[in-house]
This record gives C-alpha cells, sequence and structure tokens, in this order.
C-alpha cells in the first residue's frame, strides 16, 4: 500500500488545492497537495518535504485528520491528511497544471483524483 502524506491547507476561509500535470499520474485532476511518505520518513516530515518541493510552500502542521484509502486497478493508496496553515504568504507551482484556493462548495465543482474524493467530502461537510 502506498502512503500518501497531504495538506489540507486554509486560509481566509478558503482551502488551497492543486490541479495534477498533464505528466503525471490522473492528469489534470485536482487533489490536496502532497506526496509520498519515503523510508525512514515521518508523515509530518513528508507533508512538509513535498510541499516545500513541489510548491515552495512552508507551512505548519495544526493535526491530523482520519486516513482515507482508495484502491485503484494496479494499486492502493493511504491518503494521510494534515489540517495545515500556510507561512509566509505564497507559492509557486514547480509541477502543478494550476492551483488555487476554493471555498468550501467550490471544491465540489472540481474534477479530483478517485483517492481524493473523500477526503474532499469530509473537509466540506466538517469545515462548513
Amino acid at each position: 500500500m502506498l502512503r500518501v502524506s497531504c495538506a489540507i491547507i486554509f486560509d481566509g476561509g478558503k482551502v488551497f488545492a492543486a490541479q495534477r500535470g498533464p505528466g503525471m499520474h490522473h492528469p489534470m485532476k485536482w487533489e490536496f497537495p502532497g506526496g509520498k511518505v519515503e523510508p525512514g520518513e515521518t508523515e509530518e516530515e513528508c507533508i512538509k518535504r513535498e510541499l516545500a518541493e513541489e510548491l515552495q510552500m512552508n507551512i505548519h502542521i495544526l493535526t491530523r485528520l482520519p486516513s482515507f484509502y482508495h484502491t485503484y486497478p494496479d494499486f492502493s493508496i493511504e491518503l494521510i491528511p494534515f489540517l495545515c496553515q500556510l507561512l509566509e504568504g505564497g507559492h509557486t507551482a514547480l509541477e502543478h497544471n494550476s492551483t488555487g484556493w476554493f471555498s468550501l462548495p467550490e471544491l465540489l465543482t472540481l474534477d479530483w483524483a478517485e483517492a481524493d474524493k473523500a477526503l474532499m467530502k469530509y473537509v466540506v461537510r466538517n469545515m462548513l
């Protein structure tokens, strides 16, 4: 099972989401940004590293949310979400096609990666 940490970043009543690039798995689908937990790395270290590498974001982790599981035809994933706060303002999308800040209702209109759909619904339901 692939273990992936991801960030739910709230700022000013909006949530950050990223659209996967055309060369990535599940191209052009929206996701909560993050990445694979590497051997010897904690889930918290992973999310901080991934956001720094892919988006040049510096975050503060507030709390861990429940894990979500999804099985694709060729692999399974454990999505490990963290509620986070953005530090030092902006970001630069180095690997993603697009990024944005969305209201909770707007999240429902995006074309999400399958593994992120249940988490997105959890965020909308529990953060309203």
